[in-house]
């Protein structure tokens, strides 16, 4: 049998986690819970916060928001209800003859922490609030029996599983990081560290899990920080190498005589950024390698005309043009718009849904196999595996992030390689277009065309209502419609919010009894949404009460008035886009929003929705707010997620990676060079799933 002496460095860091020193069969098993099997495991397992135990201080030391750690007792545990899935817990901590009270809101699971008579430690910022001292969701660590609370030191807090605690965890951490961090291969050559000012990884290790001092503590957490955010940019750049050097389109060159044709069937001026997008496509497309480009654009800025000249463009060169949409209702209404838009061309648009009856459906395959399709608008039912195209061209898909990666590469695993355009109205922030969409040139429209009218948003008050529906009565007898928008299909008993049929029929008969009102939502059937979007759009509905099943894409330029009901229970991206159906023609629109703002980021979101009407501020906004979120999530763009590095935070750490990236790849296209082979191999093996499946956004 190997002594630890006799094994290599690998072997080493594969050592089972229930033979390092202080874990054990049973501590093995709860650390397994956390995904750590093995000593390397716990070397890259990074705190979640530090308690700086310099900081250590008496009640009586204490000033207002300067961070300390204070320990006491707990002499007294009050716990209230303050509402409707709110609460509040109180702690009083005892310091000898002096108190500290400490507040939780909202979070009922602080409570089971705490037991009178205990010794703790909090880590916060004080504040007076008249003659007693007061902390908000400090960090909390219970000290056992006789334990005297550290001091000097800067102590590492790790998320754990019942049955680890923080001292139990840092003895076991620090311990692995002391013996087993030199072990670690160095991934950067020497000149690249010393250039970038890093942390040599050994050391790293060390001080990210037992800092010396907050110096060394920053100077940790930024090598592991830029080296996530390098790693990913590296990938992406070689991913998107790879495909160019791969595969291969058809080149679609927009030469004059044809883009003066496609132009004759826009009776309108394209804006300034409408034209930049045009021309960057178009330089794609004459490329033989596939665009990969995504166009965003906020509500109402023309990204239809745009998509609709890439589409003729690869008509106009014999190839077929597909566009996914996320829902049947958007893809019958692009249907409506190009065969409108295009009527005076022989292009031929077929729609391909699911619920096409077997005949249908037969009858369209036959049409686009043969090449008599130009045009295939749908669902992703385009993807599915009995569609044969004859040529196909082009591939738009619109707001890509309904869809999954998996469905996006069906079509280059059946062998074709079109040019892609992935087009989203949901403004995205510039550090989630670096990361997730950091192998897609972007291209964006911020302009409106001319003639677009200014939407007014106004946050409602329940006393008020009486004279917004008398304006709203006013502007549907001058010809105008509107939407009411409710969260929900039905009533719930345990929600405070009006549902759509609650609302219809509190409006029916009441309100706007006078008008002629229609009600939408994901649980009708697409022949019945069909209809209701039919009669909406020739004005036999004049008020629409809907879900947000209208949010994407829904085109009534009559409609200029939208009320919201239950506005906190939507996103602030979401209002937006709900915002986005008002004023599409020639008249202003007006949003009233109804709220019971119930937390702060309700109402700081309500209050960035009412305050701007630009998209891309508020994408920034709700990105501060939120982070990335689900809508962003990595996993969901085949991305494995970030231990350590944060978007909203790091974002000057990830335009420095992102030139790096360029400059080193730039130098050695495939990272050949001796000196970074280690470096290739360790971004290969994170990144290496998400660079052969995501290669189309």
């Amino acid at each position: 049998m190997n002594t630890s002496a006799d094994k290599s460095p690998v072997e080493q860091l594969l050592t089972p986690v229930q033979y390092l020193k202080g874990v054990g069969p049973q501590r093995a098993e709860l650390l397994e819970r956390l995904g750590l099997r093995r000593a390397v495991d716990l070397l890259f397992f990074f705190p979640r916060g530090y308690q700086d135990m310099s900081e250590l201080r008496e009640v009586q030391q204490l000033e207002e928001n300067v961070p300390v750690s204070v320990c006491g007792v707990v002499e007294e545990i009050d716990e209230r209800n303050t509402g409707p899935g709110r609460s509040m817990l109180g702690v009083l901590i005892r310091q000898e003859t002096q108190f500290l009270r400490s507040l939780w809101f909202n979070q009922p699971h602080m409570r089971q922490k705490f037991t009178v008579g205990q010794r703790v430690l909090l880590s916060g910022k004080p504040r007076l609030n008249g003659l007693r001292w007061e902390m908000t969701h400090p960090r909390v660590e219970v000290l056992a029996a006789g334990e005297a609370p550290p001091s000097g030191r800067i102590l590492p807090t790790y998320a754990l599983t019942e049955g680890l605690t923080q001292p139990a965890m840092r003895r076991i951490v620090g311990g692995i990081a002391e013996l087993y961090s030199d072990f670690v291969e160095e991934v950067f050559p020497a000149s690249f560290l010393a250039e970038k000012n890093l942390l040599p990884i050994g050391e790293a290790l060390r001080q990210i899990h037992a800092p010396v001092g907050n110096n060394q503590l920053e100077l940790a957490r930024r090598r592991f920080i830029y080296q996530e955010l390098f790693f990913m940019q590296l990938a992406l750049r070689m991913r998107r190498h790879k495909l160019q050097l791969e595969q291969r389109s058809s080149s679609l060159p927009a030469t004059a005589k044809i883009d003066a044709r496609i132009r004759r069937l826009f009776p309108f001026e394209l804006t300034g950024d409408q034209q930049q997008a045009i021309a960057e496509i178009s330089r794609d497309m004459q490329c033989e390698h596939p665009m990969n480009r995504l166009l965003q654009g906020d509500v109402g800025s023309g990204k239809t005309v745009v998509a609709e000249y890439a589409m003729l463009l690869a008509v106009a060169h014999q190839h077929q043009a597909a566009l996914m949409a996320p829902t049947e209702l958007l893809a019958r209404q692009h249907v409506r718009t190009l065969s409108r838009d295009l009527r005076e061309s022989r292009v031929r648009i077929a729609l391909l849904t699911g619920s096409l009856s077997a005949a249908e459906r037969r009858t369209t395959l036959e049409q686009i196999a043969a090449g008599e399709i130009d045009l295939i608008i749908g669902t992703h039912a385009i993807v599915q595996a009995d569609v044969q195209f004859q040529r196909l061209g082009l591939v738009i898909i619109d707001e890509q992030h309904r869809f999954g990666v998996n469905q996006r590469a069906a079509l280059r695993q059946a062998g074709l390689d079109p040019h892609y355009l992935v087009m989203t109205a949901t403004p995205i922030p510039r550090t989630i277009s670096m990361t997730l969409f950091g192998d897609l040139d972007v291209s964006t429209l911020k302009q409106t065309p001319p003639g677009r009218q200014a939407v007014h948003t106004y946050l409602g008050e329940e006393g008020q209502r009486a004279k917004w529906w008398e304006f709203f009565r006013k502007k549907l007898r001058e010809g105008r419609q509107g939407y009411v928008i409710a969260p929900l299909v039905d009533d719930s008993a345990d929600l405070e919010v009006q549902s759509v049929e609650s609302a219809y029929e509190n409006l029916a008969n009441g309100e706007l009894e006078a008008f002629r009102l229609g009600v939408l939502h994901g649980r009708q059937s697409t022949e019945e949404k069909e209809a209701i979007m039919l009669a909406f759009n020739s004005g036999e509905i004049q008020v629409l009460v809907a879900t947000s099943v209208v949010e994407v894409g829904i085109d009534v330029p009559n409609a200029t008035l939208m009320t919201i009901e239950g506005g906190q229970r939507f996103g602030l991206a979401q209002l937006h886009q709900l915002r986005g159906r008002v004023s599409r023609g020639s008249h202003p629109g007006y949003v009233c929003v109804y709220a019971t703002a119930n937390s702060d980021e309700a109402q700081q979101r309500l209050q960035a929705f009412v305050r701007t009407t630009d998209g891309f501020e508020l994408a920034e906004s709700d990105f501060q707010m939120r982070g990335p979120g689900d809508l962003f999530s990595l996993k969901q763009h085949g991305l494995p997620p970030f231990r350590i590095a944060d978007l909203t935070r790091d974002s000057e750490v990830l335009d420095e990676a992102r030139t790096d990236a360029r400059q080193m790849l730039d130098a050695s296209p495939n990272l050949e060079a001796e000196e970074l082979q280690l470096l290739k191999q360790r971004v290969l093996l994170r990144y290496g799933g998400a660079m052969e499946l995501g290669d189309v956004g």
